[in-house]
């Protein structure tokens, strides 16, 4: 399969809660020029320098990244890269793919420049696949700014996340209500993110689904979102070793925040492979700062060193 094939970049098992808005375009048809977007990326830590350092990369606009930059002095060796989208955002027929892929105790925070925006569709849907690949003894944050979904938008995400036993990985999502300031609060037609995680040998971690209707269903209703705005879940994979003290601090850490506007907790994953953080909230900044409070402790607990919250470009 050619990484230029559509089928290389829409997702194999898309529900039919979307396909049933598979219409075609009146515009560029899905697959053509500027509707694919690919980046794959391969780090490795370099014996020659001692930095994680990009070792191959390919893109594909929409899709692009700018070169490895090393923002934290507590972490000389890590690598900060920034996912670029010159489009804006996702369009209706837009098909992205992601594929990082981690070895030889590689350390990286991986974000977006800016929320990734889904603009409003008339026909079809946007898609995105994220594949992580995160092997022995390696270290990965995969943190993103917010999904905005516009009115009448379709999206569909799913994020394929492999961690060896020995590797941590943290991995975040915020769904926000839509564009609060032009009137468009969950006026979005559906959207779906499934995130999946296996480890090295294969072994099934956890999935975990997370669709909204807000046309069909109430979403202010008990148990879906109540009277919150925004959605943060923030996915831990670590060693098995690290769970059960991790999960009590990052609880106690929730509990002593005392904010009004935000709730949330942390529970482990099966077999304890792992944590899931689920957060609600009505405003953005303060669900981003509690991921940056949760990663500043999983740094400290698994790399020892600290964490000088997000720096922009």
């Amino acid at each position: 399969m050619s990484i230029y094939d559509l089928s290389f970049c829409t997702p194999a098992d898309i529900p039919n809660e979307v396909l049933e808005y598979d219409t075609p375009l009146e515009q560029l048809s899905v697959g053509k020029s500027g509707k694919l977007g690919i980046l794959q990326l391969g780090l490795e830590k370099d014996t020659y320098n001692n930095k994680t350092s990009i070792k191959n990369q390919f893109y594909k606009v929409p899709l692009c990244i700018k070169r490895a930059l090393y923002l934290e002095e507590s972490c000389p060796d890590m690598a900060y890269i920034y996912v670029i989208s010159p489009s804006g955002g996702i369009l209706q027929g837009d098909r992205y793919r992601t594929d990082i892929t981690m070895q030889k105790s590689a350390k990286s925070h991986i974000t977006t420049q800016s929320a990734t925006r889904i603009y409003k569709m008339n026909n079809n849907f946007g898609t995105q696949i994220i594949n992580l690949n995160v092997g022995e003894n390696c270290y990965l944050e995969y943190i993103p700014d917010q999904i905005i979904p516009f009115r009448n938008s379709k999206y569909y995400q799913v994020s394929n996340i492999k961690v060896h036993d020995t590797a941590t990985c943290v991995y975040s999502e915020i769904l926000t209500p839509g564009r609060v300031a032009s009137n468009e609060s969950f006026e979005y037609d559906i959207c779906y993110m499934k995130v999946k995680s296996v480890n090295h040998q294969n072994k099934t971690r956890f999935i975990d689904i997370a669709k909204l209707e807000p046309k069909k269903e109430n979403i202010k209703a008990f148990g879906i979102m109540n009277h919150y705005d925004i959605l943060g879940n923030v996915y831990i994979l670590l060693p098995k070793s690290y769970v059960p003290e991790t999960k009590n601090e990052i609880n106690v850490l929730l509990n002593n925040l005392n904010l009004n506007n935000v709730i949330g907790g942390c529970t482990k994953l099966p077999d304890d492979s792992g944590l899931l953080v689920r957060l609600l909230g009505q405003y953005v900044f303060d669900i981003k700062n509690i991921i940056y409070l949760i990663i500043g402790l999983i740094r400290k607990k698994v790399l020892n060193i600290s964490f000088s919250k997000m720096r922009k470009i």
